[in-house]
């Protein structure tokens, strides 16, 4: 039976891409579709190496195409991915994807250890990633990432001195402990805070990137206004724990980035510290700190709940020792890996539906 190259791409407009809810010949990813009389070959681009669809998605094709030519023809499908974006052509960053700011209204709710692991996973899947600690009076990333000793170089570009980003696991980072003694308290006030986020964002060679996750300190401050009036922010992700004090706080991060004059989407929440479990009682779930305390934020306000993490004392020895829970086997790093799956699909969610994203332009 005689097929062409329409054929094809009239088989696949029937596969619906299932987040998005529309064919992937509309959404743009199918290409380099050649047919011929016993063999049929075609790319599928993913809106993210770290799509945990791919798989059926790929069935999904197979069956629409074998529908048209039969199962006696040889499929060749080659799965890849290219992030989408929303940028706006700015100065700052043009080569970055997409910049998501990880905020929680309180400290201690293990948000710097959730942004180290979820930057790690990304990595891991094969996306481009980078991360700010924004965290300027209380960096812990360099620890999380065993490099609290390293220092970033800095290298001259048209008379002007550019940071050149540390590489660790697969992640460009900056933080301002690389730049002071770990045993300095950083006292500045809040435009000097300001103005060494700025420096990052603008004076450093981040290069191509698909996320780059911006670790916000805790509360709502100069540091989360300057973020936004300075780049684009694609969305936020929402760290609490399930307590109720906690979630009071998680509240008022929520409304910050709602507010009409901010308008930073909210990609979901993340409820660390779920429960405790015992490394050697994997099955059994504890509810020290309340249960379903972040997944009821998530109800209410109407947003994904990406995660759920258990309490686990290797994510603590982890993050001492610098070498993240995600790259050990165990819950946490399934936990960890889901959830970069579900953040990488909200992200793209939000690319396929919303319109592009600006920053603050106003005074707040």
């Amino acid at each position: 039976m005689a097929f062409s190259k329409s054929d094809i791409l009239k088989a696949l407009s029937t596969v619906n891409d299932p987040d998005l809810k529309r064919d992937l010949v509309t959404l743009n990813m199918i290409s380099d579709v050649e047919v011929s009389e016993r063999s049929v070959s075609f790319t599928v681009v993913l809106t993210t190496p770290a799509c945990p669809l791919k798989e059926k998605i790929k069935g999904d094709c197979i069956e629409a195409v074998e529908a048209v030519v039969g199962k006696g023809v040889a499929l060749n499908i080659k799965m890849t991915s290219s992030v989408t974006s929303t940028r706006d052509n700015t100065p700052l960053l043009p080569r970055v994807k997409n910049i998501i700011a990880i905020a929680s209204g309180k400290g201690g709710v293990g948000k710097s250890t959730v942004t180290t692991n979820l930057a790690v996973a990304l990595a891991q899947s094969g996306a481009k990633v980078g991360l700010i600690d924004a965290d300027i009076y209380g960096p812990s990333i360099p620890v999380m990432f065993n490099c609290e000793h390293e220092q970033p170089e800095v290298k001259v570009v048209n008379g002007k001195n550019i940071i050149v980003p540390l590489i660790q696991y697969g992640v460009k980072l900056l933080s301002i402990g690389f730049l002071t003694p770990p045993d300095s308290a950083v006292v500045w006030r809040g435009p000097m805070a300001s103005s060494a986020l700025k420096q990052f964002i603008g004076e450093a060679d981040w290069g191509d990137l698909d996320y780059l996750l911006i670790d916000l300190p805790p509360g709502t401050s100069d540091i989360h206004l300057t973020l936004v009036q300075t780049v684009p922010v694609t969305g936020a992700v929402i760290i609490t724990t399930p307590q109720k004090v906690a979630l009071a706080d998680a509240m008022k991060g929520m409304s910050m980035f709602r507010q009409p004059q901010i308008n930073v989407p909210i990609f979901g929440v993340v409820e660390n510290m779920a429960y405790f479990t015992p490394e050697e009682l994997p099955n059994n779930k504890y509810y020290i700190f309340g249960k379903d305390g972040g997944k009821n934020l998530s109800d209410k306000y109407s947003v994904p709940l990406l995660g759920q993490i258990p309490l686990v004392q290797s994510i603590r020895e982890s993050g001492d020792s610098g070498l993240p829970a995600v790259m050990k086997e165990g819950i946490t790093a399934s936990a960890f890996k889901d959830l970069a799956e579900a953040l990488a699909r909200q992200i793209a969610i939000r690319n396929a539906n919303f319109a592009q994203t600006r920053k603050v332009e106003i005074n707040v």
